[in-house]
């Protein structure tokens, strides 16, 4: 599969992200000139693909390689750890995103309900190589870039084209799990809202599950299962991402970060950030 036009486009967009003709809904760009440190951050539903260059993404227990024409489909919000592992000045990392629309997905169900039912093990990350299904339409709608009068029009139906097209594809199971009113995948999401908007609190699993309708055996599998790790762990994730942020742009400390982020004990916060990324917070704190 030949990217190469797709990199050129990559690189026009990047080129001045300031011009407003190149500012199309839901997409964004990316560029590494070096490999990088570990980053923390939650993945929106997402269809990323990588055009130069390499990365690996964890989340939960779930590690997976990006490379050159592999695209990375996340269909649920989720705490990912990442790192660029090859990029360099002549061929820097590349990358196209594009932000799902997840309540467009779910506009779709009853033209896709005769689909065969997804995988029930599909999680929310899913990597594979590029399809010309639904790559098509995704380089139409990044050449909209070019035509502001054609993004207005002609935006919103190659927008539904290429949700639909994942929808149909091998790497779109995942987001086939969300069409179903009564999934698991569906159930967890709203007990997966709730842990980000109150990640700082206990963690109270009988109102996530109460949320989710379900029991609390049941709930913690299905958990498990679609996004690849705990609760607590999920939660800890969340914790440890916003942690960073406060501690390399925010210049707190790390007592403070500790508190801030729902921690109870900077010792306890200290080892787990150390676990996670590598290295104490006290060096991530001393790079501001």
């Amino acid at each position: 599969m030949d990217l190469s036009h797709m990199t050129q486009l990559a690189i026009r967009y990047l080129a001045d992200e300031s011009r407003s003709n190149q500012r199309i809904d839901r997409l964004s760009a990316y560029r590494e000139y070096a490999p990088g440190d570990i980053e923390a951050s939650v993945y929106e539903p997402a269809l990323c693909l990588i055009l130069q260059g390499s990365k690996t993404a964890t989340a939960g227990d779930q590690s997976v390689r990006l490379d050159p024409a592999k695209a990375l489909v996340v269909s649920q919000a989720l705490p990912v750890v990442s790192r660029i592992t090859q990029a360099s000045a002549n061929e820097p990392y590349l990358s196209f995103v594009l932000f799902l629309d997840v309540q467009l997905i779910r506009s779709l169900y009853e033209q896709v309900s005769d689909l065969p039912p997804p995988d029930a093990q599909v999680r929310s990350l899913s990597v594979a190589p590029a399809e010309a299904t639904w790559l098509a339409p995704f380089l139409r709608y990044i050449e909209l870039m070019d035509n502001p009068l054609d993004a207005k029009v002609l935006g919103p139906s190659i927008l539904r084209e290429i949700h639909y097209r994942l929808l149909l594809s091998s790497i779109g199971q995942n987001l086939r799990n969300l069409l179903i009113a009564d999934s698991y995948a569906s159930r967890i999401a709203k007990a997966v809202g709730q842990l980000r908007s109150e990640y700082r609190s206990a963690l109270r699993v009988p109102e996530l599950a109460k949320i989710a309708a379900m029991s609390e055996s049941s709930f913690h599998k299905h958990f498990k299962d679609v996004t690849g790790t705990t609760p607590l762990q999920f939660q800890k994730d969340l914790r440890l991402i916003q942690a960073k942020v406060l501690l390399t742009h925010m210049g707190n400390t790390v007592s403070d970060t500790a508190f801030t982020v729902g921690y109870e004990s900077p010792a306890h916060f200290s080892r787990d950030y150390s676990r996670r990324y590598g290295l104490a917070p006290s060096s991530d704190a001393a790079r501001y």
